[in-house]
């Protein structure tokens, strides 16, 4: 507990989540601080480009085997599982509708790259490992938890439009998932020689861009969280903290299964045990559009987003280290 506790007042010194704090302290205090919209965007855009190169480019220098399509299989299996697990809490938990518990739980099988991304960097400064495959596990993982929501509402009687065209185009060439796939598989084709000619681009610089992307996150958490008196009930808050708990011991157990080192171990945990604030609510605005997206954006970016920053990744990492011998 003490280790987790250290790592996590560590953590919580760090620029990036000292930047996350300004953003949330700026909205909440009502300051007109604000991130241009293309200037967000294209921040995003160098993230999940930099983290798939350099991802792809380590696969590339470990090689395909084994190893990766079980961490793949393992990733794609959680993020269709817990939706379930989700639902289940939140019908506990809470008064939500069918719609609105099956839409929020979408968001809670998925993914959430920035939280990823971030763990990364903790892994970093701490000198830990990681497979470098992880983050093709972590592509893998935005999509399944949608088909599960939609499965949810059909079996429990709820509304939903169905599978079709238009959802798939959304879910399979939604812009962050062909982004993070691409810059993987450019990262895998050119490997170490591809990682040599732009190192200087998507290395040094990357600490920085993060920063600024993570102020203007705090800035959409501060600004939802302040809208949200009506929605986030003791019930829906308890959720936010305690789902992701639930999904970083299901990417425990089987990051344990996998035998992957302390640090695929952390970022496993991270991925389960982060939600979607990206992906997810462009599909659900097509499959769901009934289901209210002040409750889900506001649960994952506004409660578990700054949790996983603040206090999860820590523990994670904490964890991760002290069962797997790091």
């Amino acid at each position: 507990m003490q280790d987790i506790l250290t790592l996590a007042g560590a953590n919580l010194l760090t620029p990036m989540i000292l930047c996350f704090a300004l953003g949330l302290a700026a909205a909440l205090a009502r300051s007109e601080l604000t991130v241009p919209e293309a200037a967000a965007k294209a921040l995003s855009i160098y993230l999940l480009f930099a983290i798939g190169f350099k991802g792809g480019a380590s696969v590339a220098d470990h090689g395909l085997d084994g190893n990766l399509i079980a961490a793949l299989a393992a990733g794609v299996i959680l993020s269709f599982a817990l939706p379930f697990a989700a639902f289940a809490l939140l019908k506990t938990l809470t008064r939500l509708s069918v719609t609105d518990a099956a839409a929020v739980a979408a968001h809670y099988g998925s993914i959430s790259i920035v939280t990823f991304v971030t763990a990364t960097s903790v892994l970093q400064s701490q000198g830990i490992a990681a497979e470098g495959y992880m983050v093709a596990v972590a592509a893998a993982m935005e999509a399944p938890a949608i088909i599960s929501a939609l499965f949810i509402v059909t079996r429990a009687g709820g509304r939903s439009e169905g599978m079709d065209a238009e959802l798939w185009r959304e879910i399979l060439l939604n812009g962050s998932i062909v982004l993070l796939i691409g810059s993987f598989f450019i990262g895998f084709i050119t490997g170490a020689d591809g990682m040599a000619r732009i190192e200087s681009f998507i290395v040094s610089p990357f600490q920085g861009v993060l920063c600024l992307f993570l102020l203007d996150m705090g800035l959409v958490a501060g600004r939802g969280l302040r809208g949200a008196r009506g929605v986030l009930t003791a019930g829906t808050l308890a959720f936010g903290i305690l789902m992701p708990v639930i999904g970083a011991a299901a990417g425990l157990a089987a990051a344990l299964a996998l035998g992957l080192s302390p640090g695929g171990t952390a970022l496993i945990m991270t991925l389960a045990a982060s939600a979607s604030y990206i992906a997810v609510p462009a599909a659900m605005r097509v499959a769901l559009p009934e289901a209210n997206p002040s409750i889900y954006l506001t649960l994952s970016l506004g409660v578990t987003f700054p949790f996983n920053l603040t206090l999860g990744i820590p523990a994670y990492v904490a964890v991760a280290t002290a069962l797997t011998g790091g």
